[in-house]
């Protein structure tokens, strides 16, 4: 059967106009949610990567199936009240694009008329749907469409009303979705969606149901494999989720705020930059080691009170619970995970969980002994801060540098600790005519895989492989 003559004999067994749905926590279960979701499947086997779809004899069967979401839209939105402006942008925008013959999608307005950061309340969902491209996901901006719910205890709240105020945050819990989304992406960014142009971004979310259980899966297969003796708070995380989850929330909230704070030489994001891959890997430390130092901040400095006798408030002692638990997170999650996820082509997030590794290991904190791994706990949060601090003083440094001396800094850093492939350039010294150059040329000299595995590591993806291959799409219930 052609697509065609299998797409629209799904779109007519989808066509329909579904009851109304008028409780949100039940949505996903609704006839109006199925009829919407399967629309969304329909349509994007007729997309290109654009999100336009350009064969007019697609478009009969393309009409019918916006006609299905927009009426699964308007079934669900009593549901959603406070979505209420966000949803009539939306079908407009699916109509107009209809109208037009579905050219490449433009779904600026329902994006800027959604706002979930105005809506931090734990617990509270939205429905989603966009053309867009997931990251970690699919290149392509394909229709899809998201039942997520709000992940907002009164100690984050607390967190971000105090000393960590981050007004774009939104912390997601996925509840249904899309194929996109049954990938390794665990966030959701408005700069994804298909629009004409690009608005003043109010909002970015990130999914830590998904990144806890990720977690979950990899630590505890990881620290059966390697002998770990876990931390009974850190054994604890294992064992739940929710718990695990609102750490993240800790951990991501500061680590996202911090892209845009501290003594920063260039756009912090790097945003449409072309430069070595181990620059991403610093910056994404840099964000994690101050989450990971603020939280030993906190975490210390509530003890000290609870030492002196004060009374903490309930956000307070949440607070002191999930600071620990956050340094064992980032330890964990950037070793067992990072360091061995994805290929070895300019995999920057593996450099940084290589890096942190060796340099607990060179500082005599952690320990590969007897095929067993130790971790010295009273001294892992000071050597863990050293490497953040080793981070800002490059930047600090290089606010004064040119940019290619800000690039030669920052890989003598990672190389003080990490071993550069034998054949490296880089290593043996770029030649006057690179120094001499262009930064692309720069570039072009960095291998792939300018940082190999370890021999620990190499063995250590071998085993984990299929467990980290296991967390794809995974759900928070998958356990």
């Amino acid at each position: 059967m052609s697509i065609i003559s299998a797409t629209s004999s799904a779109a007519q067994a989808i066509v329909g106009e579904p009851e109304v749905v008028e409780d949100a926590a039940i949505a996903e279960q609704s006839a109006a949610w199925a009829q919407l979701k399967d629309a969304a499947i329909a349509i994007r086997e007729l997309q290109i990567k654009d999100g336009s779809i350009p064969d007019a004899a697609h478009h009969g069967v393309a009409r019918e199936l916006v006609a299905a979401i927009t009426a699964g839209i308007r079934a669900l939105a009593p549901a959603f009240p406070h979505d209420a402006d966000y949803f009539a942008a939306s079908i407009v925008d699916f109509d107009r694009w209809a109208s037009e013959d579905f050219g490449v999608p433009d779904f600026l307005d329902s994006l800027v008329a959604f706002q979930p950061q105005q809506h931090r309340v734990d617990g509270i969902r939205h429905l989603v749907i966009f053309p867009m491209y997931t990251q970690n996901g699919s290149s392509d901006r394909l229709v899809e469409a998201l039942i997520v719910e709000t992940i907002w205890p009164e100690f984050i709240a607390a967190l971000e009303a105090g000393d960590y105020g981050n007004k774009l945050f939104v912390s997601l819990r996925l509840v249904d979705f899309t194929p996109g989304y049954d990938t390794n992406s665990a966030v959701l960014f408005p700069e994804t969606v298909a629009m004409r142009e690009i608005p003043s971004f109010t909002w970015g979310a990130i999914f830590q149901d998904r990144e806890a259980a990720r977690y979950r899966r990899v630590t505890r297969a990881a620290s059966e494999i390697t002998n770990l003796d876990l931390p009974e708070r850190a054994a604890a995380m294992l064992d739940d989720q929710a718990l695990t989850e609102r750490a993240f929330v800790m951990w991501d909230i500061i680590h996202d705020r911090t892209h845009m704070r501290g003594d920063l030489p260039f756009d912090p994001f790097m945003i449409k930059q072309r430069m070595p891959f181990f620059l991403y890997s610093l910056e994404e430390m840099r964000c994690d080691m101050t989450a990971f130092r603020e939280s030993v901040k906190i975490e210390r400095a509530l003890a000290a009170r609870i030492a002196a006798g004060e009374e903490l408030t309930e956000a307070e002692r949440e607070m002191h619970d999930h600071a620990g638990l956050v340094q064992y997170a980032v330890i964990f999650d950037r070793i067992f995970r990072f360091a061995i996820t994805g290929n070895r082509t300019r995999n920057y997030d593996a450099v940084g969980g290589q890096l942190l590794f060796a340099w607990l290991h060179q500082r005599g904190v952690l320990h590969w002994t007897d095929t067993a791994l130790a971790f010295d706990w009273d001294n892992v949060p000071d050597a863990v801060v050293a490497l953040g601090d080793a981070i800002d003083d490059l930047y600090w440094h290089s606010i004064d540098r040119p940019k290619v001396a800000h690039w030669l800094a920052a890989y003598e850093l990672v190389r003080g600790t990490l071993t550069p492939h034998p054949a490296s350039q880089w290593a043996r010294g770029l030649s006057d005519e690179i120094l001499a150059g262009a930064p692309k040329g720069y570039t072009d000299a960095v291998m792939d895989d300018e940082f190999p595995l370890s021999m620990f590591f190499e063995t250590l993806d071998k085993k984990m492989k299929p467990v980290i291959e296991s967390t794809v799409g995974i759900r928070s219930t998958d356990d």
